[in-house]
């Protein structure tokens, strides 16, 4: 037997730390090799921890709702299996080690609420805020840039530090309350400027369900997206007849074919595509004062979980896969939400994201902006209604399979022109579709 230190793994590209959801183990316990030892979250994914070889839980360095930086030790464990446990450590164990740290300096609580601001990335020294004369330490500023506190947030946090000096245990006890001056205004030094208002109200009576974890970010990320970005929703409506009725000739040769569903997804992200590459400027982010266009098209579907919270995963370079793949792609992540398996790598990277709110039976609807793209497109749902159309014959009724598309844009960086223009090319694209395409 020896000792073995088990640290928290490496789950996904760009992930740096993970937050202990739940023991499955409990310390003196034994386990065998594959055994679930913890649940660790990470952003939006939960993941599972697996024993690396039989053994005993000597001691858990961390509990439940502790945040832990990849690399670091999460656990003592006594193995019986040296040997093969040295093939195994790779799979659990950060790439790089991080330095090691006090124990009562990591467990330290992760704030009620998930952080929204950023911090100014060259911050390194400390700093003074020159209308208060507050000072920061190198540590204080290392610890807002973990948690992504302002500066204008940290003046708001009452000192209790010799010449009124913001202290470690001051910013862990904000943190711990909640972080209450998180999205208070400035004090503007116009009268005329508007202040949110103070208001009281009477939220009523009633049963009280607390927020989980995943709807706590999911609420943080959209009142962030309104507050950063002034949206604007275009509206374009689409026949889809020619598309509607190719997929129902084809759905079932596709699949005898390649094995795969034929959804309509596929076919709107094939669209979405093409209307990117044609309008690049719509496949972008803000930084500060600059745009910045992305050169890979990665189109993420918001998609909704078995416990009704909403999740988006991503179809990688979407503008380079033909339609086999596109559905491969799609059905796969959405085989991966519903049994909540979606990996770190599955959510990251989307540079622009569709909705499809028809799944819900809805005509259209009025998406808020995944962070930090610029746009997205809703898709409300296909229905069959009397359309004006022109023919050799002239104007005539018939029944057409109709579709809302509404894009809501960044107007801080595209205009109507731009936004207008990408959503009406979507249309094009899915109302021109060729109806002798080969599968």
């Amino acid at each position: 037997m020896s000792k073995f230190e088990l640290k928290m793994p490496k789950m996904g590209e760009s992930i740096t730390e993970g937050t202990i959801i739940n023991w499955l183990v409990n310390e003196g316990d034994t386990f065998d090799e594959g055994d679930i030892l913890l649940e660790v979250a990470t952003d939006k994914v939960d993941n599972e921890v697996p024993a690396p070889a039989s053994g005993t839980l000597l001691e858990a360095k961390f509990q439940a709702k502790d945040v832990v930086k990849v690399g670091e030790i999460i656990a003592i464990l006594e193995v019986s299996e040296k040997a093969k446990l040295s093939k195994k450590t790779d799979v659990i164990q950060s790439d790089s080690e991080e330095p090691q740290k006090s124990k009562k300096q990591l467990k330290k609580k992760r704030p009620s609420k998930p952080s929204i601001v950023e911090m100014p990335h060259s911050v390194s020294s400390s700093f003074t805020v020159s209308n208060e004369d507050r000072f920061f330490s190198p540590l204080v500023i290392s610890i807002a840039k973990q948690h992504h506190i302002s500066f204008e947030e940290l003046a708001r946090i009452p000192a209790t530090g010799n010449g009124g000096r913001l202290r470690k245990s001051d910013v862990f006890s904000y943190i711990e309350e909640g972080r209450p001056y998180q999205f208070a205004q400035p004090v503007a030094q116009d009268p005329t400027a508007y202040r949110i208002p103070q208001l009281e109200f009477d939220k009523g009576k009633g049963k009280i369900i607390e927020m989980d974890r995943m709807r706590q970010m999911i609420a943080d990320h959209m009142v962030y997206s309104k507050h950063t970005s002034p949206h604007v929703t275009a509206y374009v409506e689409a026949d889809l007849t020619n598309l509607v009725n190719w997929r129902n000739d084809n759905k079932v040769k596709f699949q005898e074919k390649y094995g795969e569903k034929l959804t309509f997804t596929p076919l709107f992200v094939e669209a979405v595509a093409k209307a990117v590459k044609d309008f690049p400027n719509i496949n972008a982010s803000v930084d500060g004062n600059n745009i910045i266009v992305k050169e890979d098209i990665n189109i993420g579907m918001a998609t909704a979980l078995p416990s009704g919270n909403l999740i988006v995963p991503v179809v990688k370079n979407a503008d380079t896969k033909d339609l086999k793949t596109l559905a491969e792609n799609v059905n796969k992540l959405a085989g991966k939400a519903r049994e909540n398996k979606l990996g770190g790598d599955d959510i990251k990277g989307s540079t622009f994201t569709i909705s499809n709110v028809g799944t819900f039976g809805s005509v259209m609807g009025t998406p808020i902006i995944n962070q930090p793209e610029v746009a997205i497109l809703a898709l409300g749902i296909i229905k069959k209604r009397p359309e004006v159309i022109q023919t050799e014959k002239g104007d005539e009724i018939a029944i057409r399979s109709m579709m809302y598309l509404s894009l809501s844009f960044d107007h801080r960086v595209v205009d109507g022109y731009l936004g207008g223009s990408f959503v009406r090319r979507v249309a094009d694209y899915l109302e021109q579709f060729d109806t002798n395409r080969k599968i």
